[in-house]
């Protein structure tokens, strides 16, 4: 569901879109921390909250962090 806010404010067309690892942080919902692969050797850190049931919205990307690597550690930012 990110994919497009992704493309939108990266600038990228990504024909990968795939999610390798998370993490979450409880905070008013839940943050997602997610490395997801955009290429063949492409991948981008997100950051996506999930607000509360409550709320009635969807997931919305917060922040991205692009030119990362397979290896590269997903960390909380």
């Amino acid at each position: 569901q990110v994919k497009p806010q992704f493309e939108s404010r990266a600038n990228m067309n990504c024909r990968v879109f795939t999610a390798i690892e998370y993490r979450t942080q409880v905070v008013a919902g839940i943050m997602y921390y997610i490395k997801v692969q955009v290429s063949d050797a492409g991948y981008v850190h997100l950051k996506v909250l999930q607000s509360l049931p409550h709320e009635n919205q969807g997931p919305s990307l917060v922040d991205f962090q692009t030119g990362k690597s397979r290896d590269d550690p997903l960390t909380y930012f």
